[in-house]
């Protein structure tokens, strides 16, 4: 499935779930949209969890300026070609974004049932920042500064789509949080690659600063309220059985991720 056909898939549950609430219903998935672990309905609520966008003329406002400018600079630099390859969310490639933290290949070939499990919570750290996302609407850094953006296909739909908070960094730090549970002996490296995904979305051009911070602040919730679903608890147990056989060594190549991410 094509990264620009799943976004607009958020964006249509997104859309869904706000007349469904506004009709009194729960809402539902579009239809082919594979579901998370979480009811819709339970996901933690970022327009009550999150404080208010940045306002205008604010000094956090000043502070996210400042930061987009400074993101600009590593245009067309390794570190811009890495927060092009971390935008995709669905790829083939997607969840191995972390192996080099991890110490091993994420693939749908060498750990499918962890791939599979990333993939599925895709739905849950993601749609947790969309009644955040209806609620502020805040414009994105490129409506603001007509610069290039590391998935020009997606401007569009991006406009769209509220940029505070990060769906992309919920999603990361997510997947940083859930793989640390895992290799608990890689957790700082897994948090902060984590953390460095949703950075990417700033250097992306697609996210102010705060919606990167705040996204992490979502993925926490997320990541706290599926520690007492008990689907998610049992794939984690059949993950951990996949993870205790012999592991391939990442087919990234690491020295260069690093040298990248280095950079912010």
């Amino acid at each position: 499935m094509k990264i620009r056909a799943v976004s607009i898939g958020l964006l249509a549950l997104c859309s869904t779930a706000v007349v469904a609430e506004q009709a009194g219903t729960s809402p539902r998935l579009p239809p082919g949209m594979a579901p998370g672990y979480l009811a819709l309905d339970a996901v933690p609520d970022s327009a009550a969890l999150l404080p208010p966008a940045p306002a205008k003329g604010s000094g956090t406002e000043a502070r996210d300026k400042a930061a987009a400018k400074a993101a600009l600079a590593a245009h067309n630099t390794p570190r811009w070609t890495f927060a092009t390859s971390d935008a995709d969310l669905f790829g083939p490639k997607a969840t191995g974004a972390l192996s080099c933290a991890a110490g091993f290949e994420i693939s749908p070939q060498t750990t499918p049932k962890l791939d599979k499990l990333l993939r599925r919570t895709i739905i849950d750290f993601g749609f947790s920042t969309y009644r955040a996302k209806q609620k502020f609407n805040r414009d994105r850094p490129f409506e603001m500064n007509k610069r290039p953006i590391c998935t020009p296909d997606q401007d569009a739909m991006l406009r769209k789509d509220g940029s505070y908070p990060s769906g992309h960094s919920a999603i990361g730090f997510g997947w940083g949080l859930v793989l640390a549970g895992l290799v608990p002996e890689r957790a700082t490296q897994l948090v902060s690659r984590g953390r460095a995904f949703g950075e990417s979305r700033r250097f992306c051009n697609v996210h102010w600063q705060s919606d990167v911070e705040e996204g992490r602040v979502v993925a926490a919730a997320v990541y706290a309220r599926l520690q007492a679903d008990a689907a998610y608890q049992a794939d984690l147990a059949a993950v951990r059985e996949e993870l205790a056989g012999s592991r391939q060594p990442p087919a990234r190549d690491c020295a260069a991720e690093a040298s990248a991410l280095a950079s912010g």
